[in-house]
């Protein structure tokens, strides 16, 4: 079904195209000042300069031929030319209960659906989890399952980091420590063992082990550079290495995204865009886009319109080594080949701007992508402390995700513990699903290219624009709907009422909004908007409820449609917090 705004766009350019005037001069929007009116068309006022009329006489007849109108109860001209419209409630009635019969409560599909790409996550293997993975992978999350339910196919990439010196630094840590191992027998020719020779907890250790010596000896790094261009060259042992090495922080990282409500359809690497590398890069140099520059191989990326200087990128070291731009161009090189996206979302921190600019000029240029894909950039900002520097740990190190989920869990149980309503079973899932909110709509309710400060205290609290709010009011809906139920009545078969107060028909106009909301949002990249929006319908509701008997009310019909609006209103709400990635408790 036709979003409400487009309704009442075609409501008004039927107005002034009936009174002689360019139908492209009348597009309606929200009201700025809803102490006057609910709608506005400031139209006139570019139309009065090509008509050399006054803006206030061509409202006027605007107005006038609204006056009969089935969507709009009043409109009103006012100076300087502002039409001033307010809905007909039996209109807005009509409309909402078009939305409860139809499917996705009439939200309409795209009619051309792409295949998008989002690469998002960005993990390096055998690290843990911590807080500066957080925003790539709820944002991207949430803007994966809001194209999805615009209808396109989305395809979530986590794109590991496991490829380079770290992978080197592991197996030669590995060799000291365990130097017997068949992986450095390079004349053994049997199979290697299924189980890894590790586990998650020692591969975590090793790491920074190896890294901390590489940085105080020449001999250990030159060692781990030595391993890192055998492991890329192919050599057998340290291939199956890095199999194990995959198979275990794949795990963990699987069990650690699925506690964020995050997931994947690719568990790809940087291992992964290997095998394009060779051809990608000798059809640069035969194409004579790639040239060597100080002994490396680059690629210029300048335009004549930068304002300033765009270095080339780089294809391959000196030394002939690949980079991260090498592996992410190869990466590029295999989504279109494999599944031919017609656009790919990289969500990364907005630091990295520069380094994607050339990347995607490159993969233009040289003809990786075809001239219709789009690359597009989504740069977040940081996640700061209360000191509104990057968040930290007491004792100012990066803290894990894992601890951040644990300590944010149990401040939630503590608070819904207090009302000793629950057993502690139940609590602790509960505090689990609330904090989950707490930690996703704190983050998603930013712009996503802004810093925020990540406030737990306040992020976890039940009043205000928090996730632990949206929840307490979508289980209010689901205490009052089934104390309905519990009477014995139904609203089966019934309709939703023209509103008899203000605050039902706010409420009324809240709901009828999500229509357009759910596809600019989309549209924009911007989960904040379904954010905003839900923080409206939450206040909007909470109005309502707070001035209206609802289950005191003594007409059956009136009733009825209090109800409905009230499955309408909770379904939106859940549909939303889906689309940014949490769910609601049956109790709080």
């Amino acid at each position: 079904m036709k979003n409400i705004m487009e309704q009442m766009n075609e409501e008004v350019v039927s107005a002034f195209t009936a009174c002689g005037y360019d139908g492209k001069y009348a597009r309606v929007t929200v009201s700025n000042r809803p102490d006057l009116c609910e709608f506005q068309c400031n139209g006139a006022l570019a139309a009065a300069k090509e008509y050399k009329k006054a803006p206030m006489i061509i409202a006027q007849e605007a107005a006038q031929k609204l006056n009969d109108s089935r969507v709009f109860a009043a409109a009103e001209a006012v100076k300087p030319g502002f039409l001033n419209l307010k809905v007909q409630e039996s209109y807005l009635a009509d409309y909402l209960c078009q939305m409860m019969e139809a499917e996705d409560y009439g939200n309409e599909k795209t009619e051309h659906p792409k295949t998008i790409m989002i690469d998002y996550g960005g993990p390096n293997i055998a690290k843990p989890l911590h807080v500066g993975h957080l925003r790539s992978a709820i944002i991207g999350e949430s803007i994966k399952r809001m194209g999805r339910y615009a209808g396109h196919e989305m395809i979530g990439d986590v794109h590991m980091g496991d490829w380079g010196l770290q992978m080197g630094l592991i197996i030669t840590e590995l060799e000291e420590r365990k130097p017997t191992l068949v992986y450095f027998n390079e004349n053994f020719t049997g199979e290697y063992p299924k189980e890894a020779p590790f586990t998650i907890s020692e591969l975590e250790e090793i790491y920074p082990t190896a890294s901390g010596k590489s940085k105080e000896d020449d001999e250990y790094k030159e060692r781990a550079m030595q391993a890192t261009y055998e492991l890329q060259h192919g050599r057998r042992g340290y291939t199956a290495l890095l199999n194990h090495i995959l198979n275990v922080s794949v795990t963990d990282l699987k069990k650690n995204y699925e506690n964020l409500n995050v997931s994947f359809e690719l568990w790809k690497g940087e291992s992964d865009a290997q095998p394009y590398i060779p051809a990608m890069v000798q059809k640069m140099k035969e194409d004579g886009f790639a040239y060597i520059s100080e002994g490396a191989l680059v690629v210029d990326v300048k335009e004549e319109t930068d304002t300033k200087e765009v270095p080339p990128c780089m294809i391959l070291k000196s030394d002939g080594a690949s980079l991260y731009n090498t592996t992410d161009l190869a990466t590029i090189v295999e989504r279109m080949e494999q599944w031919r996206p017609e656009e790919i979302i990289y969500v990364v921190d907005k630091r990295q701007e520069l380094y994607f600019t050339q990347v995607f000029r490159c993969a233009r240029k040289t003809g990786l992508v075809n001239a219709d894909t789009k690359l597009t950039f989504l740069g977040f900002g940081t996640m700061n402390g209360k000191n509104g520097k990057p968040f930290k740990t007491r004792e100012g190190g990066v803290m894990r995700l894992s601890a951040l989920l644990e300590d944010i869990n149990e401040e939630m149980y503590q608070k819904i513990s207090e009302n000793q309503t629950m057993n502690e079973e139940e609590a602790r899932e509960t505090a689990r699903v609330v904090a989950l909110s707490a930690v996703k709509y704190g983050d998603l309710s930013n712009q996503a290219s802004k810093d925020y400060i990540f406030d737990i205290e306040r992020f976890t609290s039940f009043e205000g624009n928090t996730g632990p709010y949206l929840l307490y009011t979508i289980v209010r809906i689901k205490s009052i709907l089934k104390k309905y139920e519990q009477t014995g009545k139904s609203a089966s078969g019934k309709k939703i009422l023209p509103p008899d107060s203000e605050s039902e028909k706010e409420l009324m106009l809240e709901v009828s909004r999500f229509h357009g909301m759910i596809a600019s949002a989309f549209d924009e990249l911007a989960p904040h908007k379904v954010c905003a929006y839900l923080y409206d319908l939450a206040n909007a509701f909470n109005h309502f409820y707070h001035e209206t008997k609802i289950l005191a009310q003594e007409d059956d019909q009136r009733q009825a449609g209090y109800i409905l609006l009230l499955q309408l209103c909770k379904g939106i709400m859940e549909t939303c917090i889906d689309v940014l990635g949490f769910s609601a408790p049956e109790r709080m």
